[in-house]
């Protein structure tokens, strides 16, 4: 779907992060005097979406300046031997905060790029959910993304890389917790929407290029506590580009990524406005495992919840679904591994966690894991993007 949330933690927080890397006094970071960094952007000065693009990889898997904003998020769920459960989020985003014009000096400090990251862990059946962020000017080879001549996004020492035609390694570490992963990539790259093309809003250049990796089999160590564990499980990649807003009448958001043991997987994400409707730009997309994909209409399925979590200020998450896809003879119960799995970052709130399916596809059983985000329950994204 969708992940535009990082747009709103870096409005929310500009002023803080501006003193440290934006200020042209700060250590190191050269501006000439033409140059204005702002949040208050003229968004013409950017590429917009507003028709299919032509993808070429590994390149597009890079990173695309001409853009106002980019993400990368890596999900999964990993099992030792024995079946303990752990899971995981590592998501870079990248933002332009100049106007786009390359009016920066020669430096290997001056930057018009920021990049944010955020890792997560799930420990199901020990200390549950940990997660931390990082930020960094995109310069000096502190963050960054490129893709020649192979795949490459990192912050500081989080990271992920392709070693090999689709072989990833993914490492991050953070107060004692170590993620060490190798990636290879069974399905190949998904586009959603048309042909990548996914819709946020009703306006022409309201939208993003989409697509996902989303059989990525891992394998590796997971360090917590000083207690190392080998793990192998399903990953799953969301890489989105664009220059877009979302709707003044819409306030969030509710995506899933959904694995299942047929060697099938489903994307579906909801706009919700401020009336309750849900926008018609919602969608998704269902992977065969012949790889065909088709597409999901807003009109094709119904997501009800079921089940809250509350966290300490009284905010109530829905931890637990109902999704029916009729056209494909399909309804799923959806399932929070843990309740509490929300982010608490820089000012900004939202839920993101592993998930459990059990389900029925034309009257036979299958079950899987994936990923939930819960976004706009803790406040409104109205007017933020």
């Amino acid at each position: 779907m969708s992940r535009w949330l990082w747009l709103l933690i870096i409005l929310v927080i500009g002023v803080v992060i501006g003193v440290i890397i934006w200020n042209p006094q700060a250590e190191g970071l050269e501006t000439n005097q033409e140059t204005t960094i702002s949040f208050e952007q003229d968004l013409s000065e950017f590429s917009q979406v507003t028709s299919p693009l032509v993808l070429n990889f590994p390149k597009d898997m890079g990173a695309h300046p001409e853009y106002l904003s980019e993400w990368w998020y890596y999900t999964g769920n990993l099992f030792t031997e024995e079946g303990r459960h752990f899971a995981y989020q590592l998501t870079f985003f990248r933002r332009s905060i100049g106007d786009n014009r390359g009016s920066l000096r020669a430096s290997a400090w001056a930057t018009d790029q920021i990049y944010f990251a955020h890792f997560a862990v799930v420990d199901v059946e020990g200390i549950g959910h940990q997660a931390w962020e990082e930020y960094s000017r995109g310069a000096a080879g502190l963050a960054g993304a490129k893709s020649d001549p192979l795949f490459e996004v990192w912050l500081n020492d989080w990271q992920v890389k392709q070693t090999a035609d689709k072989v990833y390694q993914l490492k991050a570490e953070q107060d004692g917790v170590i993620l060490d992963l190798n990636f290879r990539d069974d399905k190949g790259i998904v586009l959603h929407g048309d042909q990548g093309l996914s819709q946020k809003g009703p306006e022409l250049g309201n939208a993003s290029m989409y697509f996902s990796q989303t059989r990525l089999f891992s394998e590796g160590s997971l360090i917590i506590q000083g207690e190392p564990y080998l793990v192998s499980g399903y990953s799953w990649m969301d890489h989105e580009f664009g220059t877009s807003a979302l709707g003044k009448d819409q306030v969030g958001w509710d995506w899933f990524s959904i694995q299942l043991d047929n060697n099938e997987e489903i994307m579906i994400f909801q706009i919700r406005e401020k009336s309750g409707y849900i926008s018609p730009e919602s969608g998704g997309s269902w992977i065969r495992s012949d790889r065909a994909v088709t597409q999901i209409s807003n009109k094709a399925f119904d997501l009800i919840p079921i089940n809250y979590w509350e966290n300490q200020d009284g905010v109530q998450y829905p931890v637990e679904w109902e999704l029916r896809i009729p056209e494909q003879d399909a309804i799923f119960t959806i399932s929070a591994v843990l309740p509490d799995q929300e982010n608490r970052f820089s000012y900004f709130q939202y839920w993101e966690g592993a998930i459990q399916i059990n389900g029925v596809i034309n009257d036979k059983p299958v079950i899987g894991f994936g990923f939930l985000e819960l976004t706009g329950y803790a406040q409104s994204m109205d007017g933020l993007f």
